[in-house]
C-alpha cells in the first residue's frame, strides 16, 4: 500500500481507505486479462510463423502470393473479432460478465485445435482463425467492462491498462516461442507447436474466472443488491456497513435512477435511444470511436503482425535474426507498458499520456521512413548486407515507437473506452469501440503487406502515412478528450453532462426525449436507492 501512495498521486488515493487496494481486486484484474494474453499471443505468433520455411511449404506461400495469402490469413482473425466483440455484448449484459469471459474462453481453444490441426489444409487455418477471432473479439469487449466495473476509483487507470500489459505480454511470449521453435523443432512442428500453444492464454482465463466474482455494478442493474453488496464488500475488504461501502452503493443507485429518467426501458432500442439522443451519451460513444480508430492508425499491428518482414526491409535479414529481433521488440512493449501502468496511468493521467505520445510516435515513424527512402540497406559485393549508421538510428526508432505506444494509445484507449460510459451503455459502448478497432485492425492486417510492397520504394511511405496519423491524434486529443483520472465511473456522467439532463427531466414531470416513464418504472427508480442501502 505505501508503494501505491508513492507512485499514484491522485486525490482519490488520499482520501479512500487503505484497505480496498486488498489483493483481491488485482488478483481478480490479472486473472481477466488471460483475455488480453490470448490476442497479443495470436498477433506475435502469426507473423513469425508466416515466415517458417515450413509452413510457406505446406501452405504454398510463395513469393509472388505471400503478401496476399499471407494478409488473408492474419486478417480471417479480425472478421472473427468483429463478431465476437458485437455478440459479447448481449451475452454479456443479459448473462454477466463472467460466464461471458468464459465462453471467450473456450471459443479460442476451439479454434485454436482447428488451426494446429490444419496441417497444411488451407480451409481449416481460415476456419480455425474465425473461431478463435470470435473469442479473441469477446474478451476484447470484456475484460476492460469487468475490470473497470470492480476496480477502485483512484487505479482504475493501472488496473484497466493490466489489458494492454497482458496482450504486450502474450506478443512477447510468442515471439520466443517462436524463435525457440525455429532453433530447437523441426519440419511441422516449428509452426504446429507455436499454433497450439496459443491455447494456454485461453485456458489459464478459463480457470482464472472460476475463482473470481460476478461484476456489483452487473448485479446492480439485475435488481440483486443483496449479491451486489456481498460481492463489493469482499472486493473493497470492507464491512457492508462501512461508508466507503455505502457511498460507492449511493451512486450506483443514484445512476440507475437518473438513467431511467431519461429512457426508462431496457429495450435494445431503448438502449440505442438513450445512446444517440442524449448528447452527452453520443459524445461518449464518438469519443471511443475515435480513439479506437487513432489507436489502430498509430500502425502498432503492422509492426505486431509483420515485424520479421519489417526488420528484413530494415536491414535484419535471415528467419532466426528476424524472429531474435521481433523478441527484443517484444520485451521493450512489456516492459514499458508495466513502467507505464506503475508509474503514470493514474498519475500522469489520460490525456497528457495521449498527447506526448502521439508527437514522439509521429517522430519515430517519419525517422524510419526517412531511412528507408534515402539510407535504404545495401546488399555488399560478398552478399552481406550493409546497414549505414542511420539505419541503427532507425532500428532503435521501431523499439522506441513500442515504448511510446506503451506509455499512450496503447492502454490508454482501453482505459478510457471502459471509464466513461454510463452504466446501462458500459456493454454497448465498449462493444462499439472494440468492433471498431477490430475493423481497422482488419484494414491494418490487410493493407500492410501490399503496402510495403508498393508505397514507394522497399514501402517507405508506409512509414510516412502512420506517422502522418499521428500527429493528427494529437490535434484530436486536445480538443475533444478530457481528463478523467480519479474520477468514480458514476461522475462520468457529470463530466458529460447527463446529470443535469436528467435532472431537468425531472423537473419537467420525468418527461424525455423519446417517452414518459410508466408509474412502475418512476417507483422502481424511487426504490433504488432504498435497495442499495439496505
Amino acid at each position: 500500500m505505501g508503494l501505491l501512495q508513492k507512485v499514484v498521486k491522485n486525490d482519490a488515493m488520499r482520501t479512500d481507505p487503505p484497505e480496498i487496494y486488498g489483493w483481491r481486486v488485482f488478483a481478480l484484474a490479472c486473472s481477466a486479462c488471460f483475455g488480453a494474453m490470448i490476442f497479443g499471443w495470436d498477433i506475435g505468433a502469426i507473423g513469425g510463423i508466416l515466415g517458417l520455411p515450413a509452413f510457406k511449404k505446406d501452405y504454398n506461400l510463395t513469393a509472388d502470393n505471400s503478401a496476399d495469402l499471407g494478409s488473408n490469413i492474419v486478417s480471417t482473425l479480425q472478421a472473427g473479432c468483429l463478431v465476437g466483440s458485437l455478440a459479447a455484448y448481449w451475452f454479456a449484459d443479459k448473462y454477466g460478465r463472467k460466464p461471458s469471459l468464459m465462453g471467450a474462453a473456450v471459443w479460442t481453444t476451439i479454434g485454436v485445435i482447428f488451426q494446429s490441426a490444419g496441417s497444411g489444409k488451407l480451409a481449416l487455418m481460415y476456419v480455425g482463425r474465425f473461431v478463435s477471432g470470435i473469442g479473441v473479439g469477446a474478451a476484447s469487449m470484456l475484460v476492460p467492462v469487468y475490470i473497470s466495473e470492480q476496480a477502485p476509483r483512484a487505479i482504475r487507470g493501472g488496473l484497466t491498462g493490466l489489458y494492454q500489459l497482458f496482450i504486450a505480454t502474450g506478443v512477447m511470449l510468442s515471439f520466443w516461442v517462436n524463435y525457440g521453435a525455429s532453433l530447437h523443432l523441426k519440419g511441422k512442428q516449428t509452426y504446429v507447436v507455436p499454433l497450439a500453444l496459443q491455447m494456454l492464454p485461453a485456458v489459464a482465463l478459463m480457470v482464472g474466472m472460476l475463482f473470481c466474482n460476478e461484476s456489483p455494478r452487473w448485479l446492480a442493474r439485475q435488481d440483486n443488491w443483496d449479491e451486489a453488496k456481498r460481492v463489493l464488500s469482499l472486493t473493497r475488504n470492507l464491512p457492508v456497513e462501512h461508508e466507503y461501502i455505502q457511498m460507492e452503493l449511493t451512486e450506483m443507485a443514484d445512476q440507475l435512477e437518473n438513467e431511467r429518467r431519461l429512457i426508462g426501458g431496457a429495450s435494445f432500442m431503448d438502449l440505442q435511444r438513450e445512446m444517440w439522443t442524449i448528447p452527452g451519451n453520443r459524445n461518449r460513444a464518438l469519443l471511443s470511436i475515435g480513439l479506437m480508430v487513432c489507436q489502430q492508425m498509430t500502425g502498432t499491428n503492422a509492426i505486431n503482425y509483420y515485424a520479421p518482414l519489417i526488420f528484413s526491409g530494415l536491414g535484419i535479414t535471415g528467419v532466426n535474426n528476424g524472429l531474435f529481433a521481433t523478441g527484443i521488440y517484444g520485451i521493450v512493449k512489456m516492459v514499458t507498458c508495466a513502467a507505464f501502468l506503475l508509474f503514470a496511468a493514474d498519475s500522469l493521467g489520460r490525456r497528457k499520456s495521449l498527447l506526448w505520445t502521439s508527437i514522439a510516435q509521429g517522430l519515430a515513424m517519419f525517422i524510419i521512413g526517412i531511412y528507408v527512402r534515402v539510407y535504404p540497406p545495401e546488399n555488399s559485393a560478398d552478399g552481406k548486407i550493409n546497414i549505414p549508421p542511420f539505419g541503427y538510428v532507425a532500428l532503435v526508432c521501431i523499439f522506441l515507437f513500442a515504448g511510446f505506444f506503451q506509455w499512450g494509445w496503447g492502454p490508454v484507449c482501453w482505459i478510457y473506452v471502459s471509464e466513461i460510459p454510463t452504466a446501462r451503455l458500459r456493454g454497448l459502448n465498449v462493444a462499439l469501440a472494440a468492433a471498431t478497432q477490430w475493423i481497422f485492425n482488419f484494414v491494418v492486417a490487410k493493407s500492410v503487406p501490399l503496402m510495403l510492397k508498393n508505397v514507394g520504394k522497399k514501402g517507405y511511405g508506409t512509414y510516412f502515412i502512420f506517422g502522418s496519423f499521428s500527429f493528427a491524434m494529437m490535434i484530436f486529443v486536445w480538443f475533444f478528450v478530457p481528463e478523467t483520472k480519479g474520477l468514480s465511473l458514476e461522475r462520468m456522467d457529470d463530466l458529460f453532462g447527463v446529470t443535469e439532463l436528467a435532472k431537468a427531466a425531472d423537473l419537467e414531470g420525468s418527461h424525455t426525449p423519446t417517452q414518459e416513464l410508466s408509474h412502475g418504472e418512476k417507483a422502481t427508480g424511487m426504490q433504488l436507492e432504498k435497495k442499495a442501502l439496505g
